[in-house]
């Protein structure tokens, strides 16, 4: 085994998204930079789940669409082609191979180093390689840790010998499971029983809660609970898995005992019951934190446990907002304040704002690809009660818009809007209904740029589009 040294200016450890981020705006800062990763360079996002999860609802959701048209309905009324969907979703995850990703690494200029990267003490990594041998960095100013999440997976009997699906199972495998088993209700759980019900599967969700998507307003669970049922899903609520067995090796069925007593069996189980940081190696404890647990930052991403500032710790690792856009926002708040305090420029005045992170607490926007999809951005109108604030609700039937029209004649949907009634601006707005994804960013302006209502009613939607709604809205809350 060999054992090397280097030295570089800043040490990122993890290289999906968020960590290419904060490498490349350090790296443009004139800071030496290296990305440690021990799998493949882009990270979950690419290769198990945003690329891969929305080309396979892509066609689910195109087709749902195309049912609703006269003139398509009849022709989109067979089976999706199950190969050539699996093989869109292949194309779009690379194949399982990098060097897309590093060919781009090298055009910023920005080292690789392959292996499992763990600190042991202030500013320094040493990384484990493939081939065995360690390669010991230090960082003149800063180490980032950028290593996400992994399935959190709840202690059920039984779990170690049934090799359970979770979301990188869901997202890349490469047959139909007969009868595929999702246990939970958030959003991993609703978006892959969409896909693999479409694909043909018979799924069983089973939710301990008592609606999908919890978090979220509650409208939006029943018009998603509605379509999945529509598309044939079973639906189980108040319901979770005590034990678990998997019959007859690897291809056997997985046998399920379930807490009202009941039984059921299924192919493949999915279980979309959370997430935890990937903390548990990556050496916290040589820096005085505890291994496996959530990072804690400032609003420029340093880590607040920390002494000398050198620590940071951005995307899903720190637990502000796990979505891949939010964690590149933050990446790129963080490689550049990495490189203004390393080469000593202000970071509190910065242009735009750019050093520290604001829209990652009531500004977070999120789409669910379902059928319908799901759109919102701000508070719910549970988060806005317990905030305390003055607060009114403004409900309006998407139905009711014209350019639903263009939907179809049965559209179902329903857009709210919070309205802070002291401050009079929006601070938070969901909606539910086929092609609201597209409505999200405008919402998302007029929450984080906190737009007046008196200014935002001069902003005059395109007729007919779905956009309108926003005219509704503002008329439905004017009276």
């Amino acid at each position: 085994m060999n054992e090397t040294t280097r030295t570089y200016d800043v040490i990122v450890i993890g290289g999906g998204p968020v960590g290419e981020n904060v490498a490349e705006r350090a790296r443009a800062a004139g800071l030496t930079t290296v990305i440690v990763e021990r799998e493949l360079l882009g990270g979950e996002c690419s290769f198990w789940a945003c690329d891969p999860s929305k080309a396979l609802l892509r066609p689910v959701v195109a087709r749902a669409d195309a049912s609703r048209i006269p003139g398509l309905d009849p022709a989109v009324a067979g089976p999706l082609d199950v190969e050539a969907v699996l093989a869109h979703r292949d194309k779009m995850s690379s194949y399982w191979k990098d060097e897309d990703q590093v060919d781009w690494l090298n055009s910023v200029s920005v080292d690789l180093i392959r292996g499992h990267g763990r600190l042991t003490g202030p500013k320094r990594v040493a990384v484990q390689t493939p081939d065995g041998d360690t390669i010991a960095l230090t960082a003149r100013h800063a180490v980032a840790v950028s290593t996400g999440t992994r399935a959190a997976l709840p202690p059920i009997p039984g779990l170690d010998t049934v090799r359970p699906w979770t979301s990188r199972e869901a997202t890349s495998a490469d047959k139909v499971p007969g009868r595929l088993a999702v246990v939970g209700g958030g959003v991993v759980a609703v978006e892959m029983a969409t896909v693999w019900q479409a694909l043909g599967s018979q799924v069983t969700m089973l939710v301990l809660d008592n609606g999908l998507l919890e978090r979220m307003e509650p409208f939006a669970g029943e018009l998603v609970t509605e379509g999945l049922r529509e598309a044939g899903v079973d639906i189980r609520f108040n319901t979770t898995v005590t034990s678990l067995t998997r019959d007859g090796g690897e291809d056997g069925e997985v046998r399920m005992t379930l807490s009202d007593g009941g039984q059921l069996v299924a192919d493949e189980i999915l279980l979309a019951t959370g997430r935890a940081p990937q903390t548990r190696d990556v050496g916290l404890e040589t820096v005085g934190l505890t291994p496996g647990d959530w990072l804690t930052v400032d609003d420029t991403f340093r880590v607040t446990d920390v002494d000398g500032g050198w620590l940071y710790a951005v995307g899903d690792v720190n637990r502000r907002a796990l979505m891949t856009h939010q964690g590149k926002y933050q990446a790129r708040i963080a490689g550049a304040v990495i490189g203004a305090r390393a080469n000593q420029e202000p970071v509190d005045d910065a242009p735009w704002g750019a050093h520290v992170a604001t829209a990652d607490h009531a500004a977070v926007p999120q789409v669910v690809f379902t059928t319908p999809e799901v759109a919102s951005v701000g508070l719910t109108s549970r988060e806005a009660e317990r905030s305390g604030r003055r607060i009114k609700v403004v409900d309006y039937d998407l139905a009711h818009v014209a350019g639903a029209h263009q939907y179809g004649e049965d559209y179902r949907g329903r857009a709210r809007m919070l309205v802070d009634t002291d401050r009079n601006t929006v601070v938070g707005v969901t909606f539910a209904g086929p092609g609201v994804g597209e409505l999200v960013h405008s919402a998302t302006i007029a929450v984080t740029g906190e737009v007046p209502l008196d200014r935002l009613w001069h902003a005059v939607p395109a007729f007919p589009t779905l956009g309108e709604v926003w005219l509704r809205l503002l008329e439905t809350y004017r009276g």
